[in-house]
This record gives structure tokens, C-alpha cells and sequence, in this order.
């Protein structure tokens, strides 16, 4: 799996003109699902951004978790995030997940998540989905579980 996670103090996610995820303060999560990903895989990604320490405490140094702070977090599904542009201009998606395996780890990692009593927001699986935000710091991290020990 591959995440891109922004600390915002909004987002939301609209499709067909219709508002269907918003935030206040917290993590956007752009998700992508990788050929091979488990629902292991997805555990260990949810517990690692449910306890990556970005926000500010008391002193402004970044030392809280999202929970921490009562934050939410909004997660968006993106394929794209698995595109290769080493060769040419047209981006190879082969690494992607069929969507059915996609959609189904998508959803356990927004349970994984919801399990840890943090309030999560959706956007809509194979949906064009416009994301607005308001990147708070910047803070933005990207997370490959393919670069992790295994």
C-alpha cells in the first residue's frame, strides 16, 4: 500500500457536485492499493498513521497522534499513487490492485482505523472524486509498505 498523508485542518471530498466526506482538523490519507497487499498489509499501515506523531503538543514540538488531538481522518482512494512515469509519458498502472481486491482492503483499512475510535470520512471507491484541502504546516508523508521489513 502507498499513502500519501497530509495534516490538514480541512478536507473534504465531493463527487457529482455532492459533498460526500469532510473533516476539520486531522490527516488526509490518499490511498492507493499495491498488487499483493494484504489485509495485514493494510493493519500495519492503520497503525502506523493512526500513531504517527504530527501534531503539535503544548510546547509546538510534533509529538501528538491524531487521536491526541481528537482529529479525523479523511481517506480517499487513489490508484494513481501507484503509477510508474520511469518509461515515456503515459504512467503504467500495473502495480495497482484489481479494484475488487482494492476496494476490499480500502474499506478494512478505514475499519482498521474506525476500530481505533478514530472518526474517518470516505470519499467513493471508482469515483471521480474532487479533494480540496487546507495542508496545515505543509505536513505531507509518504508511506510505502513495500519499503517496509517484513
Amino acid at each position: 500500500m502507498r499513502a500519501c498523508v497530509q495534516r490538514v485542518s480541512q478536507a473534504s471530498v465531493t463527487v457529482a457536485e455532492e459533498v460526500c466526506g469532510q473533516i476539520g482538523p486531522g490527516l488526509l490519507v490518499l490511498l492507493g492499493v499495491a498488487v499483493g497487499d494484504t489485509a495485514e498489509v493494510a493493519s500495519q499501515l492503520a497503525e502506523k498513521i493512526a500513531g504517527l506523531r504530527i501534531f503539535n503538543d503544548a510546547e509546538g514540538k510534533m509529538n501528538l497522534a491524531v487521536g491526541d488531538v481528537a482529529g479525523s481522518i479523511l481517506v480517499v482512494s487513489q490508484f494513481t499513487l501507484l503509477g510508474d512515469a520511469r518509461k515515456g509519458r503515459r504512467p503504467s498502472y500495473t502495480a495497482a490492485a484489481p479494484p475488487e481486491l482494492a476496494e476490499q482492503l480500502y474499506e478494512r483499512f478505514v475499519a482498521l482505523l474506525r476500530d481505533r475510535g478514530i472518526s474517518v470520512a470516505t470519499g467513493r471507491f471508482r469515483q471521480h472524486m474532487q479533494v480540496a484541502l487546507v495542508n496545515d504546516g505543509p505536513v505531507t508523508l509518504l508511506l510505502d509498505t513495500a519499503d517496509w521489513p517484513r
